[in-house]
């Protein structure tokens, strides 16, 4: 539990079904809620859309393996305690987890109960999340409260989706994101491949953020979309996107 009495919110980040069914139905013993993520971009998603207590991420992960994924979320200076599973018992990988941003470790296999005392020692450490009511980047302020987005004191009038896409997009300035990472993040989804959508939503977008939205919101060719944390070049690289 929380000081506030509330449930603790863990994000599990683990490829292994088995072991997420593990300590998913272990840790709900202990009043811990547990939310899981498959892979390290699933996890990168769920990170950046919510704020969790603790976060327990597997270090050996497909794709994005479980470093990058750290590294990620303290490249934003999110803060959210982080234990990393690992099935090498040395003193180098532990250094460099440690080094890297995890707060704490634990090495396969373990109990559930060693590991929700873990987490419990992790949360009273941290206490309570202090969370940004709004993001700000180059003029355009998004109240996370409210939802409205204003362009230097002038109030844009978005769709909800629009407002999702922009939000990604803010919270993770001069970041590529792929097709697949922004219908994650909006629509929760993964649509077939050539679905309009994520164009669409852009397209408009640009034309709302005014004369240069185009130069704020990038085309990035065979990679996606970047949004200029600053002021850069007029000109788009490609509207080819895969």
């Amino acid at each position: 539990m929380n000081k506030d009495g509330s449930p603790i919110r863990l994000l599990l980040i683990e490829d292994d079904a088995d072991t997420a069914a593990y300590v998913r139905d272990g840790l709900a013993h202990h009043g811990i809620v547990v939310t899981c993520a498959s892979d390290g971009l699933d996890g990168l998603i769920h990170i950046l859309r919510e704020a969790w207590d603790v976060i327990v991420l597997d270090r050996m992960l497909p794709g994005m393996d479980g470093m990058q994924v750290l590294a990620r979320l303290r490249e934003r200076e999110i803060r959210t305690p982080v234990l990393l599973l690992t099935t090498l018992d040395g003193v180098s990988s532990r250094v460099e987890g440690l080094r890297g941003g995890a707060d704490d470790y634990l090495v396969k296999p373990f109990a559930v109960r060693e590991l929700a005392a873990r987490v419990a020692v992790l949360v009273r450490r941290a206490g309570p999340a202090h969370q940004a009511t709004a993001l700000r980047v180059v003029g355009i302020t998004l109240d996370l409260l409210t939802r409205d987005v204003t362009r230097f004191g002038e109030k844009l009038l978005l769709q909800p989706q629009e407002v999702k896409v922009l939000e990604y997009f803010m919270r993770n300035p001069g970041i590529v994101l792929s097709r697949k990472m922004l219908l994650l993040y909006a629509w929760n989804a993964d649509f077939p491949v050539h679905t309009n959508l994520v164009e669409t939503h852009i397209s408009r977008l640009r034309d709302k953020l005014g004369y240069d939205g185009r130069r704020l919101i990038r085309t990035v060719r065979g990679a996606g979309y970047i949004m200029l944390p600053h002021d850069g070049p007029s000109s788009d690289q490609s509207d080819a996107v895969p």
